[in-house]
């Protein structure tokens, strides 16, 4: 339920695009062409970065439009938000009880869901940048909960880059309740990419630092899609220059 709502109420908000790493001998894949759309196997691990509280609705609406249903690792705290943790509760949601003895907990229930078949989405940086304004920063340090997970259970792990949620909220509470009252006038480009599939080392380590490596270069992607999308709109809101009108 989550993830169709969440499918269903962005498109009010922002303006949402999703690419793809091309598969080995196919073209660049986009949901604009059904033969190459970007897929999520089931039983795989989603790895995102985190950059905004705009984002778990960003990834479950682009994760949806590919067919995938999630369960989310996220904090604990949330569980205690009314009707909101009754449903995460409902939808097998997990909570991380971060700094607690209960924090392994998370990952032997996200464990369970992949035996399962489910996709299980995960935040590496494990909390948001400190960032306020609505600038975009690459992800930070990765806990090590993602490369364990992807051990134990010999998941392949897809990264997931997203850019411009930061223009739905960021900074404080007042900057952030302004930014979603204007986003269904300002409607933001909220931009997701997939890289391919990787199968982490078991050296926690290095599995930390090739998944950290991997998400970052689809943030890089997502990001470098934003500044496309920005210039050529900016391009068309100034008109046709000086060359175009002559007769």
């Amino acid at each position: 339920m989550l993830s169709r709502t969440a499918a269903l109420l962005l498109p009010a908000f922002g303006r949402l695009r999703i690419t793809a790493d091309p598969a080995p001998d196919t073209a660049p894949a986009t949901t604009g062409t059904a033969a190459t759309a970007p897929t999520v196997a089931p039983g795989s691990i989603v790895a995102a970065n985190h950059t905004s509280l705009a984002d778990p609705v960003v990834v479950l609406a682009a994760l949806h439009r590919l067919g995938a249903r999630p369960v989310v690792l996220a904090t604990a705290g949330l569980w205690r938000i009314p009707l909101l943790g009754t449903l995460l509760r409902h939808e097998g949601h997990i909570a991380v009880h971060r700094g607690t003895a209960r924090a392994a907990e998370s990952l032997d229930a996200a464990a369970e869901a992949l035996a399962a078949g489910r996709v299980v989405l995960i935040y590496g940086e494990g909390g948001l940048p400190r960032r306020r304004d609505s600038g975009e920063l690459p992800p930070g340090p990765f806990r090590s909960g993602l490369a364990r997970l992807a051990h134990a259970t010999g998941a392949p792990v897809v990264p997931l880059g997203q850019a411009g949620s930061r223009r739905l909220t960021s900074g404080g509470t007042a900057k952030q309740l302004a930014g979603l009252a204007t986003a269904p006038v300002r409607r933001p480009g909220l931009y997701v990419h997939l890289g391919a599939p990787l199968h982490l080392p078991a050296d926690t380590a290095e599995a930390t630092a090739r998944a950290h490596h991997a998400v970052t270069a689809a943030w890089t992607a997502a990001s470098r899609h934003a500044a496309a999308h920005h210039v050529a709109a900016r391009r068309t809101a100034a008109g046709p220059g000086p060359e175009s009108t002559r007769p």
